[in-house]
């Protein structure tokens, strides 16, 4: 793809009809401070409400304004990988509608990349969000962190700017479970992190309900680690090595006389070895089909319904 924008501008948009025009506003005003070549790409993730309506309004006021539609609600992650892969600048920022990643935080971030960083990650100091959901982030990256072995921030999510090369190498990943702020942290790169203020949700709210934060966290961890059955198979060798330890103690309670049932000494060893050893082996196999499963599904990430202003 041939580069002919500083710094482009994607935005995964759901439910965000309310703030699209304080959101573009801002960005322009932010962005014209940087340069003049700039593009600001808005990717509808089918959003049940007027979202593209607001999107279709801002592309006709502003030829610097794109706009992505996709075919279906995909997700988050997958409008971000939509957007990416349409973007053209040397340098992408990534950030959310809802107006608590600020747009004016654009120039800090910015002004930190050009001290030769790649990937310059925006902190939010403080969390202006829900008691629910600065809970749910915490479960869920604690969660996530532990299962995968990585280190993961809840103070760190989507915004931030990065270089082409590693977007070209975010872009590359085969994976079909798109995580972005994970799949940034993979592709290596020097990086850094700012502090940033987090901006106050005017309108509407969080569409990560406790079941889609649960299903999130769920497909992230089978897609990027295989601990979870690791620890299937550390159960089920714990489970044999019980069963033998319970083996021992019938066996002696025989030789003392406290069992009369014939056969129940050998049934219960048995059930406790063999019920660990099945556990144990399911566990390797299910290592080996995860890895396939992930490899063999060759489907779109996302598809595309429409496309506005990208005819140059």
């Amino acid at each position: 793809m041939g580069l002919n924008k500083v710094i482009s501008v994607v935005v995964p948009v759901y439910y965000g009809e309310e703030m699209m025009d304080t959101l573009c506003i801002r960005l322009v005003k932010t962005l014209e401070k940087i340069t003049s070549n700039y593009e600001i790409i808005l990717v509808d993730d089918r959003s049940p409400d007027n979202s593209w309506s607001a999107v279709l309004v801002q592309t006709q006021e502003n030829k610097h304004i794109k706009g992505i539609r996709l075919s279906r609600n995909f997700g988050q992650h997958y409008a971000i990988t939509a957007g990416l892969e349409a973007a053209n600048g040397h340098w992408i920022v990534v950030m959310d509608c809802d107006l608590q990643d600020k747009p004016e935080e654009i120039l800090a971030l910015y002004k930190k990349a050009m001290e030769g960083y790649e990937i310059v990650y925006a902190q939010r100091k403080t969390r202006k969000d829900s008691r629910r959901k600065k809970l749910s982030s915490r479960l869920f990256y604690g969660l996530f962190g532990y299962l995968t072995d990585t280190v993961q921030d809840s103070s760190i999510a989507n915004f931030g700017i990065y270089h082409r090369k590693a977007i070209d190498a975010i872009i590359k990943m085969g994976d079909s479970i798109r995580y972005f702020p994970t799949m940034s942290q993979w592709v290596g790169f020097k990086k850094t992190k700012i502090a940033v203020e987090h901006g106050q949700r005017d309108a509407g709210e969080s569409s990560y309900s406790w079941r889609k934060l649960i299903e999130l966290a769920f497909n992230n961890i089978i897609a990027f680690s295989d601990k979870p059955m690791r620890l299937t198979v550390k159960l089920g060798v714990l489970v044999s090595l019980f069963s033998f330890l319970i083996g021992l103690i019938y066996i002696y309670k025989y030789f003392q006389g406290d069992i009369v049932v014939l056969g129940y000494s050998s049934l219960i060893i048995s059930i406790w070895f063999l019920s660990g050893m099945i556990i144990s082996i399911l566990g390797i196999i299910g290592i080996y089909i995860g890895k396939i499963f992930e490899r063999v599904k060759e489907r779109p990430v996302y598809i595309i319904d429409e496309k506005i202003n990208f005819e140059e």
